[in-house]
């Protein structure tokens, strides 16, 4: 047998090298698109203890049903300076409300997080003048009044950079 047609058809190291960089080759670039997309498409989410904090979950969807059921609704407005928090609800339990805890904290880490204490300055509106840095924020609203939670809100906001 010729010696040539034998080395032909032999699977040599080279065929091993090219089939290994195509395999590590295509896991790498779907594990960086990937990672592209999540860092792109999410900000992420901080929960000091995820188990406890998914084991809260329905307690909390169950509490915010109860409110609504009850006519409670909350409105932020905020900007780079100030912010306005409009609470409708009950009369008699609005009324008695002589202030709105806001904790404003960051969806990923908590450096930037702090808490402000919005002031009633009419039937239902809470106000507070304080600078806040633009991105995202995570705001967590409580009334409460007497020891008792009135009205529990969290919701996002993301403050636009209004430097020119």
């Amino acid at each position: 047998m010729n010696q040539k047609a034998a080395a032909k058809g032999t699977f040599t190291g080279w065929h091993m090298f090219a089939i290994m960089i195509a395999f590590f080759g295509t896991i790498i670039a779907v594990n960086s698109l990937m990672a592209y997309y999540a860092s792109a498409s999410w900000s992420g989410l901080l929960a000091k203890n995820t188990y406890v904090a998914s084991q809260d979950f329905n307690l909390k969807a169950e509490e915010a049903r109860e409110w609504a059921s009850r006519g409670f609704k909350g409105r932020l407005e905020v900007d780079a300076e100030s912010v306005r928090y409009q609470l409708e609800g009950p009369a008699a339990e609005i009324d008695a409300l002589k202030s709105v805890t806001a904790l404003f904290h960051r969806p990923v880490g908590y450096r930037q997080d702090f808490e402000l204490e919005l002031k009633k300055d009419a039937n239902g509106i809470f106000t507070a003048e304080h600078a806040l840095a633009s991105g995202q924020w995570i705001v967590d609203l409580a009334s409460v009044e007497h020891g008792k939670t009135i009205y529990h809100q969290a919701t996002r906001i993301t403050i636009s950079d209004t430097s020119p």
